[in-house]
Parts: C-alpha cells; sequence; structure tokens
C-alpha cells in the first residue's frame, strides 16, 4: 500500500515544515480565501507529494494531491489549477499523458514534469509539448519554491501566452540524442522552447559535441518539420564559391556557369538552414548573408532579380565568438542577427554520465544480424568514464564503433584505442566533487526519503519485508533503495527477517 501523509515521521514533517516557513516567511503572499491559486500534485509515492504539497502550501498555495492520472484527469475540471506537479511514471497513463489533457482543456495551467528517470530527449519532448519544466530528481526545497514563485509572477503578470495550433505528437526514435546528465537536459529544455519559434539560433560548443544532431532537432520539433532541412559545412567550401553555393548563379555569371542553378538556399525554401563553422565565412560574404537574414531575399551571382525565400537559420561555430568579432574576422551585425538564441553544448568531459549510453547506443550500430547484443566489461566502460574526450561525442563514437567491429560480443579494455586505455585521469574537478554542506542547507528529495527508509526500517524493527510492505514497494526495490543511501542494515545489530536478500 501507499503511504500517507500520517504514516509520515512526525518529526521529519515538522522539521520540513519549520525550515520552509523559516525561508518563506517574508515571502508569502496571502490572497483572500477565493482568490488563493491552486496547485495539484500527481505521484504515486506519498511521501514526494507530501514533499510537494508541503512546500507549495507554506508559499501559499491550495494544494490538492492525486496519486494517478486517472485521479487527476477525475479533478481536472473541479478546479482552475495554476499549477500542477507530475510525476512521469505512474501507475497508469503517464505523467505526458496528463500534460495534454491538461494543456489542451486547462492551458493556462502550468504543469511542472517530475522524473527520476530523467534524459534529454525526455526534456526536449516535455517543454516542446507545453510543459513550464522538466524537474530532475532528487530535487530541493528551493527548486520548488522557485518554481513556485516563478509561476505565480507569470499568472500574475499576465505574461503566458496561449499555445496555438493543434499539439502533434512527437516521436524520438529518429532523433538521435542521448543523455541523462543535469547539463545536456538543461540544453534540451532551451531546444524544446525555441524551436516552435521562428528565431535564428546559434549553437556554440567544442568540435564533436553534436551541433548538427541538435540543429536537426530543432527543426523536428518546428513549424517548418516537413519542408526541407538543408545543412551546409560552410568551413568545407572554398570562399570564392560559397556565394553561388548558397544562393545560386545564372548562366555565364563566371567561367564554368554553363546554365542557370539554384542554391541551397533556394532549395531549403519554407525549411531550415544549417550553416556549419559559421566563423569560418569571409566578410565579404557576411555582408550578404546579412542581407538574406534581414530583408528575407537573395540574388543569385549574375542577377539583378531579388527572390524571395523563406528559410530559419541556424548557425554554428566551435569558435570564441565575440573574439571573432573583435579581431575583426566576423561582422557584429550579424552575429547579433543570429544569436537572437545562442546554444552552448558542454563538452563531454563535463557530462561524463552521459558516456556508457552513448557507448551502448554506437555499438549498436555495428550488431551483427542474429548475434546478441555488444558488451562492455565494467573496466572497459570505466576507462572510457575516465578519459577526457578531447574529440568529445564524435571521438567517442569512433572509438566505440571500431572497438565493437574488433571485439568478441565484450569490449574489455585491450580493445580500447592505446590512448584511451592509458591515459590517466586528472583529479576531479569541483563539478563532481560533492558539495561541501552547510548548517543553512535545506534537505534534498533524496535525504528525506533516506531518512524516511532508515525510520520505517527502525520501526518493523530491521525486518526488510514488513518494511517493503509498508513502503509500498518490492524487496528489490528496499534493496536498491537502501545500497542509494548506504543503508547498511546487513551490518546493523538490528535482527533481519531470515529471508535473502
Amino acid at each position: 500500500m501507499r503511504l500517507s501523509k500520517a504514516k509520515l515521521s512526525a518529526d521529519v514533517s515538522r522539521a520540513l515544515a519549520a525550515q520552509v516557513s523559516k525561508r518563506t516567511e517574508e515571502h508569502v503572499i496571502f490572497f483572500a480565501v477565493g482568490e488563493q491559486m491552486k496547485a495539484l500534485v500527481v505521484d504515486d509515492e506519498a511521501a514526494i507529494r507530501d514533499f510537494v504539497g508541503e512546500v507549495l502550501r507554506a508559499d501559499g498555495w491550495v494544494v490538492q494531491e492525486a496519486e494517478t492520472a486517472e485521479r487527476a484527469f477525475e479533478m481536472l475540471h473541479t478546479h482552475e489549477w495554476s499549477l500542477v506537479f507530475c510525476d512521469v511514471m505512474l501507475g497508469g497513463a503517464d505523467g505526458f499523458a496528463v500534460l495534454k489533457r491538461f494543456t489542451e482543456e486547462q492551458p493556462e495551467a502550468q504543469i511542472v514534469l517530475m522524473t527520476g528517470h530523467g534524459s534529454a530527449v525526455g526534456a526536449l519532448d516535455a517543454v516542446s509539448l507545453g510543459a513550464y519544466d522538466y524537474l530532475l530528481k532528487p530535487f530541493t526545497v528551493n527548486d520548488v519554491l522557485s518554481l513556485s514563485r516563478s509561476v505565480r509572477e507569470r499568472i500574475r503578470s499576465r505574461s503566458r501566452k496561449g499555445i496555438t495550433g493543434e499539439l502533434r505528437p512527437v516521436y524520438t526514435s529518429d532523433i538521435d540524442l542521448v543523455g541523462h546528465s543535469a547539463a545536456f537536459v538543461e540544453v534540451m529544455k532551451l531546444v524544446g522552447r525555441v524551436a516552435v519559434t521562428n528565431l535564428p539560433v546559434l549553437i556554440t560548443g567544442e568540435s564533436g559535441t553534436g551541433k548538427e544532431v541538435v540543429a536537426r532537432a530543432i527543426h523536428r520539433r518546428s513549424p517548418r518539420r516537413d519542408m526541407p532541412f538543408v545543412a551546409v559545412n560552410c568551413g568545407a567550401i572554398p570562399s570564392e564559391l560559397i556565394e553561388s553555393e548558397l544562393f545560386g548563379h545564372v548562366r555565364g555569371s563566371f567561367t564554368g556557369a554553363t546554365f542557370d542553378r539554384r542554391g541551397l538556399w533556394e532549395e531549403a525554401d519554407g525549411g531550415t538552414v544549417f550553416l556549419d563553422e559559421i566563423t569560418e565565412t569571409t566578410p565579404a560574404f557576411q555582408v550578404k548573408l546579412l542581407r538574406a537574414l534581414q530583408e528575407g531575399e537573395i540574388r543569385r551571382v549574375g542577377s539583378n532579380r531579388l527572390l524571395q525565400v523563406d528559410v530559419r537559420v541556424i548557425a554554428a561555430t566551435n569558435r570564441d565568438t565575440d573574439l571573432e568579432v573583435r579581431q575583426g574576422r566576423f561582422r557584429q551585425d550579424l552575429l547579433y542577427r543570429l544569436n537572437a538564441v545562442t546554444l552552448h553544448l558542454p563538452p563531454l568531459r563535463e557530462r561524463r554520465e552521459d558516456i556508457r549510453s552513448l557507448a551502448k547506443r554506437f555499438a549498436e550500430r555495428v550488431h551483427r544480424g542474429d548475434d546478441p547484443p555488444v558488451r562492455f566489461t565494467p573496466e572497459a566502460i570505466q576507462i572510457l568514464e575516465s578519459y577526457n574526450w578531447p574529440g568529445n561525442i564524435r571521438e567517442l563514437e569512433n572509438a566505440v564503433v571500431r572497438a565493437a567491429a574488433l571485439c568478441d560480443q565484450v569490449v574489455t579494455p585491450d580493445d580500447l584505442p592505446e590512448r584511451i586505455r592509458n591515459f590517466h585521469q586528472l583529479p576531479p574537478d569541483d563539478a563532481r566533487e560533492s558539495r561541501a554542506r552547510t548548517e543553512e542547507d535545506w534537505p534534498s528529495l533524496s535525504e528525506l526519503e533516506g531518512r524516511y527508509v532508515a525510520r520505517v526500517l527502525a520501526h518493523t524493527s530491521g525486518n526488510k519485508q514488513a518494511a517493503a510492505r509498508v513502503l509500498g514497494v518490492d524487496r528489490k526495490t528496499l534493496q536498491r533503495m537502501l545500497k542509494r543511501h548506504s543503508q547498511s542494515s546487513d551490518k546493523d545489530s538490528a535482527p533481519q527477517d531470515g529471508q535473502p536478500s
């Protein structure tokens, strides 16, 4: 069975309430009873419902709870909901179903999807379909409060625009975006927000971080999804030919121009042009590109006729654009035109938790017929996660594809390139070290769960089977919870139930 709030450890609840009250005392906005905005918390775990509900109530919301999507649907029209916190993984219909129903039937409601199994694609899907945010578990009181106040301010200022047009389902199987790290998830949330607009986007990041993959994801989530996506590597085209390549030419405009030719810009009419390595272009060409962006029109080389062409431009570079402008290699006015929104892709060394998933995806590409999938030994994974990856995802792909193609179904350290297996990782940087705790820190959801599991075990005198029943989980899940919270119960003096763990 699921835990009710009454069964939540009383002293933990009081401590949480006291801390929330202490932090929100100066900021709580009190409304007349009839004016209080209403929030719904949907999660099949009572502890999470209680946690989020407690914080929202302390911040001035009237809160109701539902443990299933079906119950949330029943409550859909009982109030005008202003804020909905909903878990992605529920027993029946999932959080995306809740997002869809509430977005269609209560479009003013702000939906926050919560997940303990977050991914970059999940964040992209959530925001693309209208979610206000995509919150990764474990989260803190500060995270909930920040969203609470942000949503309330948005509602009060009436700044939210209603969603126009029909919501279309999003299919992710054709998008090669793999990752669940917080850094990449944050990028994907911004991708989801910008995709539905017509704004030009500048994608920055080191070579090999997947800029074209992200550009394609933006196009596939945009209203232009059914029109062409044309990718142009500006650094691979000779400077004297790039204007003709992009804008086309007429017969006789230069030696060898024996017929009229449409450029890639016209080929992309109605769709998206992706200009990779944009900083490799010359200032002379940049002037003509600026006009195409400003006026929405081009002129083929050798022609006097202007052509109206409707394209969205996504540009990318691995260079420091501000430095390129200061040194006179890139026009500042063009930069302003291109970077209405800037997306910076983190290097692979800053998202090491994604390496395992990426390696498995790349290994699948060399899967041979009916052979079992290629596996990695723990030692091989450890080496991959320790290497610095100066070539980022592209270098990882090359290394894994080579190893998977040459190994005997299992990738071992010996199958990896020598430079990778002999690499000695530097001491972990600050981002990978545990954050120093202070007396003023608030407990995270993970910490709250750990405390509660410990108290349930104490209540059942260490009997894991009984504790699992109280928690509403099976023994394997309880074992994972214990391991996650370093609860070495088998080593404690508390009596056990005699059954194998």
